[in-house]
């Protein structure tokens, strides 16, 4: 079995395909995992030479579901792109339409959703 299904089984398809796990701590009372956001473009920037990374937001702590009795707490952050260009800096939404019915809460949601 490889790592990436065993995260698969535990973690939402969303975060394996699009972070990177980064860091992972266990205490008797809780998991944390930190996730980044892949350094990958959407189809339309690829082509885009000034659209060019710029770093990360910060990081958002969100709690999912309890693991093997510990608490389980996401620490998640999104890429920033640069659009040379124009100057402007923003990350990508995440579109979740594919992953309703599945166990993503609303903070969880929201966070993919959101601009910065």
């Amino acid at each position: 079995m490889k790592a990436d299904d065993l995260l698969r089984a535990i973690l939402p398809d969303v975060l394996i395909d699009n972070f990177d796990v980064v860091n992972f701590e266990k205490t008797d009372s809780r998991f944390d995992i930190w996730l980044d956001e892949k350094k990958v473009q959407l189809r339309e920037d690829k082509c885009n030479p000034s659209i060019i990374s710029h770093g990360f937001g910060d990081y958002h702590a969100i709690q999912d579901f309890p693991i093997r009795g510990r608490a389980t707490w996401l620490h998640v952050r999104k890429r920033k792109w640069l659009d040379k260009e124009s100057g402007e800096i923003f990350s990508y939404d995440w579109d979740l339409s594919e992953y309703d019915g599945t166990r993503l809460n609303a903070e969880f949601v929201s966070f993919l959703k959101e601009g910065d």
